[in-house]
């Protein structure tokens, strides 16, 4: 996110908000890792994962959690969805770490952790349930939020199946350079959105995307503010799942 992008976010509610100009990638490739709020283990639509040892689930655990433990969850991967939001915790920094970039290296991109694992969320006080655990079965299932156009739709509005629908792709045009940009789409770099606000049509949908979705929020809210029917993608256009046909500057 650019500075003025942060300013926009500041613009729409956000609060506490700091510029990290290279980005998430280049967190990641430091070997940083990202940590998941309270309210996001609480309420978000996540995969969380106790991989601590066998049985101490069973003594108590973050409520949700499913109950893996590490020497299991590489035969487990296959069984988590690629764009669910998978949040881990251990009692041990080093196997969360580990974990966290077999995860990573295996090509999730939605990876975070418990800050100070299982004994930090409980000296937070933090909630816990105990008991007996009677499935591992992993059933997310992606919930879109307000605002949000699934893919299936905005596969159809690229390839000018949907009347009416303007795409338009938020990316700067650096990236549209580098990566391309999909079929019946317009680029118009979040920055310069609200310059040209006035001179969108609002005789038609329109459906906003950037490389993650972070961008395509502020966009949709801007967009929205200004009387505008709009929609936007919450994914990474890199997922598979998105899988839209990509033209090559």
């Amino acid at each position: 996110m650019s500075p003025k992008s942060a300013g926009l976010a500041v613009t729409y509610g956000y609060n506490n908000v700091r510029v990290y100009l290279e980005g998430e990638p280049a967190w990641a490739a430091r070997g940083f890792p990202l940590y998941a709020s309270n309210d996001f283990i609480i309420s978000g639509n996540i995969v969380l994962l106790d991989i601590r040892s066998a049985g101490k689930a069973v003594a108590g655990r973050i409520p949700r959690a499913l109950a893996i433990p590490y020497e299991e969850l590489e035969n487990r991967l296959d069984d988590i969805p690629r764009n669910a939001p998978v949040v881990l915790y251990s009692d041990d920094r080093g196997e969360v770490m580990a974990a966290y970039a077999d995860l990573k290296d295996d090509g999730f991109k939605f990876v975070s952790l418990v800050e100070g694992n299982f004994q930090g969320w409980v000296d937070g006080d933090g909630k816990i349930e105990k008991g007996a655990i009677f499935s591992t079965e992993i059933t997310w299932q992606r919930i879109l939020g307000k605002g949000e156009v699934s893919v299936a739709e905005f596969k159809a509005a690229t390839e000018g199946e949907i009347p009416n629908v303007m795409i338009i792709d938020a990316r700067t045009e650096e990236e549209i350079a580098q990566l391309g940009i999909f079929k019946n789409t317009v680029n118009i770099p979040l920055d310069e959105i609200p310059s040209i606000i006035d001179t969108l049509p609002r005789d038609k949908k329109i459906f906003v995307h950037c490389a993650t979705g972070a961008r395509a929020d502020l966009a949709y809210k801007q967009l929205k503010e200004a009387g505008i029917d709009a929609r936007f993608l919450l994914l990474n256009i890199s997922d598979a799942e998105c899988d839209c046909v990509i033209i090559r500057p």
